[in-house]
């Protein structure tokens, strides 16, 4: 008795959190509110652009060839911030022997502008910093200063490089830049004139770092030092590289999806998803009669809960990510259909309703587990060593395999178990699924 309350209350929390989930899918139901956690529609959804850029590395040795690229990439990624891009995506290609930046840009509308700026190469530059007075001029009133930055000569272009280093007595990790020998003649008489004030490094008009000279530096080696963790410097020095090598990038192709294609793309995504769920739940009842019932209604919480753990992830929604969430749903129904198969053998056996599906669920689920991981490996697999719209159909994939398999074994298990008694098997022999 005491376990069958426990059922039912297992079964009620699972109705009533994929009823929440079903409301916080839908945005219309909740619209005031819809903008704590929007869809993040892809480009092929919301419309916007997809830009390639090649990467001029002629003049970047081999050593500092993927150290600039990434930097590249990391620039690029906070300039196409600025635009306020729902989700835009930045990520590097190797074709051959040429590398390439691919831009998604979902819902844009100046795609012009977007790729003026892009296209500019990242420029960091050194500014020295000025205490400026500002008093209302009132007797009694206080005088506060601002600081202003003035920019210097020393650019990027003077910079031969950064690399990641540890102090020698602390063992933090640090940033060693070294200037060629016009840089090394400028940033001495910069030093020499700041010492004891900070000195600002920018990159793209962006205050990067902001150092206090401790002395007069010459020979052209520098060192940045505070309470960087690896990652920070390392992140910084890609930065200081890509502004500091010339790596230009040249658009070489461009591909605008508008507003309204991808409304229809959408529709028509959504209504085929629906459709196929409606004739996978027709043909479950059609042939499992009342077990059909309970997969059913178990495949509709499973939808909602995974379409759920989608928005809060913010998980970017493409046409392959969709389609990668609808091939999930056969595989929660496939698991279903394991199960009920294997608890058909069961019966015919001689067992009772309920010991069949209780050994049903136990024999159904290596096979449900072996072929869900093989699927998840897969999904891994192209997540990691692809990218685009593939990933978007792998990533959907994997959590929508994952949230099957608790759908088959939880959510169907325990609907079985409240409402399938033996009793109903006492009367024939007849197979309780067809």
């Amino acid at each position: 008795m005491f376990n069958q309350k426990r059922l039912v209350f297992v079964l009620v929390f699972l109705i009533a959190f994929s009823v929440v989930a079903a409301v916080f899918v839908y945005e219309p139901a909740w619209k005031k509110v819809s903008a704590f956690q929007p869809w993040r529609l892809g480009l092929d959804l919301a419309g916007g652009s997809f830009l390639t850029y090649e990467i001029d590395l002629g003049k970047v040795s081999s050593g500092d060839r993927d150290s600039v690229v990434r930097g590249l990439r990391d620039v690029i990624e906070r300039r196409v911030n600025l635009f306020g891009v729902s989700e835009p995506k930045v990520y590097e290609e190797s074709i051959g022997e040429s590398e390439r930046l691919v831009v998604e840009l979902a819902g844009i509308r100046d795609v012009t502008q977007a790729i003026r700026e892009i296209g500019e190469t990242p420029l960091l530059d050194f500014r020295e910093v000025i205490e400026k007075e500002d008093s209302q001029g009132g007797l009694g009133q206080a005088t506060t200063t601002s600081p202003e930055f003035l920019r210097t000569e020393l650019t990027g272009r003077y910079v031969k490089g950064a690399q990641v280093g540890f102090d020698s007595v602390t063992n933090q990790p640090q940033i060693n830049i070294q200037f060629n020998d016009e840089g090394a003649k400028l940033f001495e008489e910069i030093t020499g004139r700041n010492i004891g004030k900070p000195l600002a490094i920018f990159l793209d008009d962006e205050l990067l770092e902001l150092p206090i000279v401790q002395g007069k530096i010459s020979g052209g080696d520098a060192q940045i030092t505070g309470s960087f963790t690896i990652k920070e410097a390392r992140m910084l020095v890609e930065r200081f590289n890509a502004g500091a090598l010339p790596a230009p990038i040249v658009l070489i192709n461009q591909q605008t999806i508008g507003p309204d294609f991808g409304a229809g793309a959408l529709r028509r995504a959504v209504a085929a998803g629906a459709l196929g769920t409606l004739i996978v739940m027709v043909f479950m009842l059609a042939y499992y009669r009342l077990f059909g019932v309970f997969a059913s209604l178990a495949l509709l919480m499973y939808i909602a809960i995974t379409l759920g753990f989608f928005k809060v992830l913010g998980v970017t929604m493409t046409l392959a990510g969709i389609a990668g969430f609808i091939l999930s749903i056969g595989m929660a129904v496939d698991a279903n259909i394991l199960v009920f198969e294997r608890t058909k053998e069961e019966l015919r056996k001689g067992l009772s309703r309920t010991a069949a599906i209780q050994e049903g669920f136990k024999r159904a689920w290596t096979s449900i587990r072996d072929s869900n991981i093989s699927t998840m490996i897969t999904a891994l697999v192209l997540y990691y060593f692809t990218s685009s719209f593939v990933r978007g159909f792998a990533l959907t994939l994997f959590i929508g395999v994952v949230a099957s398999m608790f759908s088959a074994i939880t959510i169907t298990r325990t609907w079985l178990k409240i409402f399938v008694k033996d009793k109903q098997l006492k009367t024939n022999n007849q197979q309780p699924f067809r």
